[in-house]
């Protein structure tokens, strides 16, 4: 699950990666063009128009008009320079990462300095599933661009995770946010990064040792209580995050995550009083909602209970789980019809989810 989402969030940042690019690499071909129109030949300015329309195809989502329109332009005939890479990048915004790769191919065999197709190469390597192919191109792009492009740093950086070469990976990190990349605060970024890859023991590993560089590191400690959470060692993700605390003492999802470890100890009134701070200092997240109607329900105090799941729902309508919870303490409660409302919604809801994935 968490795999497939951080897949779509990645193809998102390069689709707009590229569509920077892509559309600076169109706009500054079009000055050249309109400078030599003149100089084109009646074939040319033929082949001109077709990329111009195609290419506005491809912004209006019309992705099988567009490819069809540039393949009819490469089987008439001394196709025009530029045409693969134009093909690549109508298949790569049409997802069809195969296709791309190799029209891309014959545009870097064509013109090795083709800047945007070594990238989009890289890019569509690594959203096909083959991050070990998707390094060269990338870190030959960085050698281009140090700085332009922060999602091609980040794409390489998550290929590097996937390649297990850890040290790499925390370069391309540390020049993402402009940091050394054997201090502490890089250590815990790639911590974060491996984390959401479910690297944990790499994660667990460069978590600590971001706080051996740097005791009083903000978040450092907050971030191995979130994955003892996920480990379900609960005693220690309450050591990590009580030590958040006492560096970082506004810092209101420490006290949502405490009170979830102490909500998963049964220590039902301490999980409160964390969760009352939290939303504090914080009332527009969700999560400390839903489970302060969790640890009101175990109290037996329905009614609170059911006013935080409600600011919940309200929030958050589309959350099965807020639901869930209001229908059991509805059930608690003896108010049968409401509950059974409430645990048909969540349902919906879980079965939405699950057809969308």
């Amino acid at each position: 699950m968490i795999r497939l989402k951080e897949f779509v969030v990645d193809a998102a940042l390069c689709s707009i990666a590229f569509g920077v690019l892509w559309g600076g690499a169109a706009t500054g071909q079009a000055g050249s063009s309109a400078q030599a129109a003149t100089a084109e030949t009646p074939a040319q300015a033929v082949a001109s128009s077709s990329i111009s329309h195609a290419r506005t195809l491809l912004q209006q989502g019309n992705y099988d008009a567009a490819i069809a329109e540039l393949q009819a332009l490469e089987a008439g005939g001394n196709p025009p320079k530029g045409l693969s890479r134009e093909l690549g990048t109508a298949y790569y915004k049409k997802a069809d990462y195969t296709k791309a790769i190799d029209a891309l191919k014959k545009a870097t065999a064509e013109d090795s300095e083709d800047r945007e197709s070594v990238q989009l190469l890289g890019l569509c390597y690594y959203l096909s599933g083959h991050p070990s192919e998707a390094i060269p191109y990338l870190e030959k792009v960085q050698t281009w661009f140090p700085r332009a492009n922060v999602d091609a740093s980040y794409i390489l950086g998550i290929c590097y995770i996937q390649n297990k070469d850890y040290a790499h990976a925390r370069q391309a990190f540390a020049r993402m946010f402009d940091l050394a990349p054997d201090s502490a605060a890089s250590y815990l970024l790639t911590a974060r990064m491996l984390l959401r890859q479910e690297f944990v023991p790499i994660a667990e590993e460069y978590g600590h040792k971001a706080i051996e560089l740097d005791p009083k590191l903000p978040l450092a400690h907050y971030l191995l209580g979130e994955l003892y959470l996920f480990k379900s060692q609960i005693q220690e993700a309450t050591s990590e995050l009580q030590k958040e605390l006492v560096i970082n003492p506004g810092y209101a999802p420490a006290y949502y995550k405490l009170a979830d470890a102490y909500s998963r100890l049964q220590k039902y009134d301490d999980a409160e009083r964390l969760l009352q701070r939290s939303l504090w200092l914080d009332s527009t997240a969700t999560g400390p909602y839903i489970l302060m109607g969790k640890v009101l329900e175990k109290k037996g105090e329905f009614e609170l209970a059911v006013r935080a799941l409600q600011r919940a729902i309200n929030m958050d309508p589309g959350n099965a789980m807020p639901h869930q919870l209001l229908g059991q303490t509805y059930r608690e409660m003896g108010r049968t019809d409401e509950a059974e409302a409430e645990l048909q919604k969540a349902s919906k809801l879980r079965q939405a989810i699950d057809a969308k994935e």
